[in-house]
């Protein structure tokens, strides 16, 4: 099974720490990350996930359906740069593999504001992150924010 691990360039050293080992902890049990390279929470899910990842960067091949959930999901395409268009684009492709048709079974992540797409909706505060998230929310893919006290305690009874 795959699973995004995404999220701040500022999430805090010890939310990177505990990403670290729940990647870990996923890939002992064969879990496979896909992430995106950027400083931060996606490198830290990436230390911890070893081999088992793939990883989407703005260089990567981009499929042309990741294009079109740029306007689909995002605030203000309009707004965006080619580049920051290929990096959200790039945020579909965590989501739905590099073929498009291979969703995640659950995204991972940290937001300054707590965003999980559904009981808390994405914010400015969300940064690109908040594109995978309501790409995997509109899809019903769960998503566990660990800005959620209640969301790490459960988290850490399984890989404690």
């Amino acid at each position: 099974m795959h699973y995004a691990g995404v999220g701040s360039r500022k999430t805090p050293g010890d939310v990177l720490a505990f990403m670290q080992k729940i990647a870990q902890w996923l890939a002992e049990r064969d879990y496979i990350l896909r992430s995106g390279a950027a400083q931060g929470a996606d490198t830290a899910f990436e230390n911890g996930a070893g081999m088992k990842k793939e990883i989407f960067t703005a260089n990567s091949p981009i499929h042309p359906l990741a294009f079109e959930t740029v306007d689909k999901y995002h605030p203000m395409p309009s707004a965006l740069s080619g580049y920051v268009r290929e990096l959200m684009a790039r945020n579909a492709m965590q989501i739905y593999g590099a073929d498009m048709d291979t969703p995640v079974g659950f995204v991972i992540c940290w937001t300054p504001d707590g965003a999980n797409g559904t009981t808390v909706p994405t914010t400015r505060q969300s940064g690109g992150t908040g594109q995978a998230i309501r790409i995997a929310a509109a899809a019903g893919i769960e998503v566990f924010n660990l800005q959620d006290p209640a969301i790490v305690a459960r988290i850490r009874k399984k890989v404690n």
